[in-house]
């Protein structure tokens, strides 16, 4: 790649990634829907028109750079294990602060739907996650040999971009405070990528651990050891826009893949899966809240399902203030929970990838511990009486056990069909849009193969995204209570299409 490829690179990332953000703020502005809506659908039809059009092939490989920007999830998520290990300890601790934000937006839309300070956010956090993702690699000698070279420009480019690019009309009560926030922030954020990636590779020979794990372990300690910490403009940058930038990075990438993909055997069957796993664990889910729990509010329903399922697209939703105040401060304490099962979901993957099938005893042992805990919590949550930690807490407990209920129940559930445990691996983690398993997969865990075909296969299922935003986008528009009959129909719709993928 000659000097002048590489800036081209650079621009190419900015103009392919903002713009799908932009454009989905701008189609649901004056709604309550959210903007990841709308960043399935435009980031799959410009990654398939792109390589239809003969513009790159699949994959993207012509375009290394969104390669990259796909490849930064864990970065995204950092800031969210972070502010959960906050509300964890502000819940356990029973410490209620009401810290005041020293930043004030600007409020004057510069493009429909996205205010001018929302508009330094995305930006800017496109910049935070290119930074970061260049210089860890450059400290570790990692990544893409292509662009091994240019990560040290690739991290000065970003970090110096992340620092300088904050509303000046924003109002901020202390700007030196804010900005040397912001400072600690990306320091913070390369000192737990580092210490992570080192973990992970200390304990490989032992147990196959991704990095995605250790990197909530310390983020989310970190959180807990500093939960008055006021968000800098990095933190707010990336629970704001971290995720959606991902996100299209990712669907990017996914859509150049639907021409070639379909051409694969077991593909069929994997994304038969996925699509209806969306529906099964998704509506399943909240099913089970409306009609055990009696509840039915999106600050329930959101958080609770985010951290149940892992889901990207409902983090990055609530995370982004999509879903009220309520679910935003929940969400983060709901993600990090089920991560902490983690270490057994890995442990009996790492196992399950080596031995070629699934492990199947210890995978049934957790479907009926997860078993327990759902019902646990949702009688916890029905008693609850709206008061707020009961609610927090059942809802970590629902988190917790029905995440154990759809990874493990889903791969049991795969293990009497034909498919591979890699292709079961990446069914599962498409029905449940699981961060953390996607990121697993991303990472090498079950082969260059399943790498490759993953943000395809983890991006398909959203097509289902439109459906379950437009349910909490009725909730939202119906003060926060999302309607029941048609979520009963989808979960039982969601049933019979996984059972049918069995025998595609």
């Amino acid at each position: 790649m000659t000097n002048l490829d590489f800036l081209n690179q650079f621009w190419i990332i900015v103009f392919f990634l903002i713009p799908i953000v932009l454009i989905s703020r701008t189609v649901v502005a004056g709604t309550r829907y959210s903007p990841i809506l709308i960043v399935v659908l435009f980031g799959l039809a410009m990654g398939f028109l792109l390589e239809y059009s003969g513009v790159s092939d699949p994959g993207l490989t012509a375009f290394p750079m969104v390669g990259i920007m796909a490849q930064t999830t864990i970065i995204a998520l950092i800031a969210s294990f972070f502010v959960g290990g906050q509300e964890l300890r502000k819940i356990l601790g029973r410490k209620s602060l009401a810290a005041k934000d020293m930043v004030t937006p600007a409020d004057e839309e510069v493009i429909l739907g996205t205010t001018r300070t929302q508009m330094f956010l995305i930006v800017r956090s496109l910049f935070i996650l290119l930074g970061m993702y260049g210089l860890m690699h450059a400290i570790q000698g990692t990544g893409t040999p292509e662009l091994s070279s240019y990560y040290p420009v690739i991290a000065y480019i970003g970090i110096i971009g992340s620092l300088i690019l904050i509303d000046n009309k924003a109002r901020i009560t202390n700007k030196p405070l804010y900005l040397r926030k912001g400072v600690v922030e990306l320091v913070l954020l390369l000192v737990v990528l580092l210490i992570s990636y080192l973990i992970a590779q200390l304990v490989a020979p032992v147990i196959a651990l991704p990095q995605i794990f250790f990197a909530m372990m310390v983020s989310a300690a970190i959180g807990a050891v500093f939960y008055k910490w006021t968000f800098g403009p990095t933190l707010r940058s990336l629970l704001f826009a971290g995720i959606p930038i991902v996100l299209a990075a990712n669907f990017l990438v996914g859509g150049s893949r639907i021409g070639e993909a379909f051409d694969i055997p077991g593909v069929n069957a994997v994304l038969v899966y996925g699509f209806f796993g969306q529906l099964v664990w998704m509506f399943g889910g909240i099913a089970l809240l409306m009609y055990f729990a009696r509840t039915s509010n999106a600050r329930n329903l959101a958080p609770g399902m985010a951290g149940a399922l892992s889901h990207s697209g409902l983090t990055g939703a609530c995370t982004a203030g999509d879903f009220g105040k309520t679910a935003a401060s929940r969400a983060p304490i709901m993600i990090n929970i089920p991560f902490f099962g983690h270490i057994f979901v890995f442990s009996i993957l790492a196992v399950s990838a080596e031995q070629g099938s699934l492990w199947l005893w210890p995978a049934l042992l957790l479907v009926a511990i997860g078993l327990g805990l759902t019902v646990l919590s949702l009688k916890n949550l029905r008693a609850a009486g709206g008061e707020d930690r009961r609610e927090v807490t059942s809802l970590m407990q629902f988190s917790f056990g029905w995440q154990l209920c759809a990874v493990f129940g889903g791969l049991a559930f795969l293990y009497m069909g034909p498919l591979a445990i890699d292709y079961a691996a990446m069914a599962q983690a498409s029905a449940i849009s699981h961060f953390g398993l996607f990121a697993a997969i991303q990472e090498g865990m079950f082969g260059e193969n399943a790498a490759l075909l993953i943000p395809f296969v983890f991006s398909m299922p959203f097509l289902v995204h439109p459906l379950v935003f437009y349910m909490f986008g009725r909730a939202m528009e119906n003060g926060g209570d999302m309607p029941k009959k048609p979520v009963y129909i989808m979960a039982f719709i969601g049933l019979i299409g996984v059972t049918i993928s069995l025998f595609v």
